[in-house]
């Protein structure tokens, strides 16, 4: 698509990096979709009749190993340890749809595995058949959620598909997604990627109107804003609704007959559009999981876009002015699967780039370098390569160890980190090493590794971070501690150096960092480095995203530990009155 142009470009299926929607209006002056010309691969709509039946609604009991093994385990010393836990930010979840293919369910079973890395507390599917939309959510990864028995039960044409990450609590069977709810008009399914920031208000105001909610989500505000809608065209709800949503959400629709994939204004967090080659259209997170399905990737859900599929084809509609986008950039550096293309650019190679940066940036004299496997793993061949040292596995990772692992009672010293994690000897003895991990949160981790390093006979342990320090919480879809627990926000690099015990500390700066990233620089959200946020907090309190350790329907919301993080307090006083009385 052409800078110049104001709506999106026909379906190509081409890897072209698409161009931001260069919009200048609040709200269009006409809601009527234009439609595309068609696509390349027609959609088949032979298996699209529709006859009504009665709703079958299938969830999945609670992961009854939970209620043994809690996911966090207090030790003799009051230490909580969880074994799945490396002191990385954790991206909410993943979401897919599919519309036109006969096994859309199996599809989007394959397509959640592939986006398994972007949550692994839950999983849902919502299919539809003849008019009524079918729905299985559980708790645990998507193998442990679906069997052949259950996707039997998912038959039809058009699905959407969610895997999610959380800080879990009781109420973690009914946050699961996608959520389904019914309206006069008919239902409708929504799984959603991101996190609203003005999400306190809304519910606040839908409460006082009459409104009753079910789970302690935001993205069950969506479903409320479209019910009570005014307009007739379910398209038309879904743009009210977000007229109202602040924050970031990629999210994805089902109604009986039409797929909606919408992404917000700023584009924080990333959804893309494939094909496969029966003519069927599949939105997902990220392109790994249309590389599974051998979906065609053909372009990004523009920021601010609304992209609808039906019988009659494609349609896009622009969703309102949007000003400069600002992804995020953690996508490239940790969330995203090194084989993704995420914004128009391949995280392999952005991550290979972070890694030369910091060899050219931060050289030091080594013997051998290793990463903090799986995330640190391309950026340490970066480094590697352009500083002519051997690349090495100097760390070994257990993929087979979770939440339920038992602890003996002669306490072992870091023993969640050894039960991932296991020192290669033959390496590191009597070596300098440089260890390279892509980022640092609260540090405990990075000092567990360390001495695991040393321990093994490193002579010395230099750590080079493929990311600048993090000093700000995220808001936008991201679960980040909060300012205070961020070991950058506290101490200087020195200190953080000392803190670990390393014999040299070197992060990605930043300037560097946007640099590399070149005219696309802009489009990037850099809050979580910088403090500087894209769309301010208008509330006291914003939601850390995932479930409330409560339900969120017992007490208060002040009542609720755990599920709130401080918001950032800058312009917030100038922005309450503009925002007040504008929510609905």
């Amino acid at each position: 698509m052409a800078a110049t142009t104001t709506k999106p470009s026909p379906l190509s299926s081409s890897l072209s990096k698409p161009t931001p929607l260069p919009l200048t209006h609040k709200t269009p002056p006409s809601f009527s979709p234009k439609t595309l010309p068609k696509p390349a691969f027609p959609l088949k709509t032979s298996s699209l009749s529709h006859t009504h039946k009665a709703s079958s609604l299938t969830l999945r009991s609670k992961n009854p190993i939970s209620e043994f093994f809690p996911a966090n385990k207090q030790n003799p010393d009051g230490d909580f340890i969880d074994y799945d836990d490396d002191d990385k930010p954790r991206e909410e979840c993943g979401v897919v749809g599919i519309y036109g293919d006969p096994e859309a369910s199996r599809l989007c079973y394959l397509a959640l595995h592939a986006l398994q890395h972007r949550g692994q507390e839950g999983a849902g599917i919502v299919c539809v058949q003849d008019d009524v939309l079918q729905s299985i959510t559980g708790v645990g990864l998507v193998s442990e959620v679906f069997n052949q028995t259950k996707l039997d039960q998912l038959p039809g044409d058009l699905a959407i598909g969610h895997v999610r990450y959380s800080t879990a609590g009781a109420s973690m069977l009914k946050n699961v997604q996608p959520f389904v709810a019914g309206y006069r008009f008919g239902s409708v399914g929504v799984a959603h990627n991101g996190n609203l920031v003005n999400y306190r208000a809304l519910r606040a105001k839908l409460e006082d109107t009459g409104s009753i909610f079910n789970t302690s989500s935001d993205t069950e505000v969506v479903l409320h804003l479209i019910a009570i809608s005014k307009h007739r065209p379910f398209l038309l709800r879904i743009v009210d609704a977000c007229e109202q949503l602040e924050g970031a959400y990629s999210m994805v629709f089902v109604t009986k007959d039409k797929l909606v994939a919408v992404r917000d204004p700023h584009g924080f967090r990333p959804l893309v559009m494939g094909r496969r080659s029966n003519g069927s259209v599949v939105f997902a997170s990220e392109t790994c999981a249309l590389d599974l399905i051998e979906a065609t990737y053909e372009r990004e859900v523009f920021p601010g876009e609304v992209v609808v599929v039906d019988k009659e084809g494609v349609q896009s509609l622009c969703l309102m002015s949007h000003p400069q986008p600002k992804q995020c950039i953690f996508e490239h550096i940790y969330f995203a699967l090194p084989n993704s293309v995420v914004f128009g650019r391949s995280v392999y190679e952005s991550r290979r780039a972070f890694g030369e940066i910091l060899a050219t940036e931060a050289p030091v004299d080594c013997d051998v370098v290793i990463a903090v496997p799986d995330s640190g793993v391309v950026a340490a061949l970066g480094y590697a390569a352009k500083a002519g040292v051997a690349f090495q596995q100097g760390l070994i990772r257990s993929h087979y160890v979770g939440r339920t692992f038992i602890e003996p009672s002669q306490k072992i010293r870091d023993f969640g980190v050894k039960l991932k994690l296991s020192p290669v000897r033959a390496v590191l003895e009597g070596k300098r090493v440089v260890v390279v991990d892509d980022s640092i949160v609260r540090g405990t981790t990075s000092s567990k590794i360390v001495r695991l390093l040393k321990e093994a006979g490193a002579k010395e342990v230099h750590m080079r971070i493929a990311s600048p320090p993090i000093i700000g919480s995220c808001y936008y879809g991201v679960d980040t501690p909060s300012s205070e627990e961020l070991i950058s926000n506290r101490m200087s690099i020195e200190e953080i150096r000392e803190f670990i015990g390393l014999d040299s500390l070197a992060f990605l700066p930043i300037a560097k960092l946007e640099k590399m990233l070149g005219n696309q620089s802009p489009n990037f959200c850099y809050a979580c480095f910088s403090g500087k946020y894209p769309v301010e907090p208008r509330e006291v309190k914003v939601k850390k995203v995932g479930d409330f350790v409560d339900d969120g329907l017992n007490g208060s919301f002040e009542s609720i530990g755990g599920g709130w993080v401080q918001a950032n307090q800058t312009q917030k006083e100038e922005k309450d009155k503009e925002f007040e009385g504008s929510v609905l």
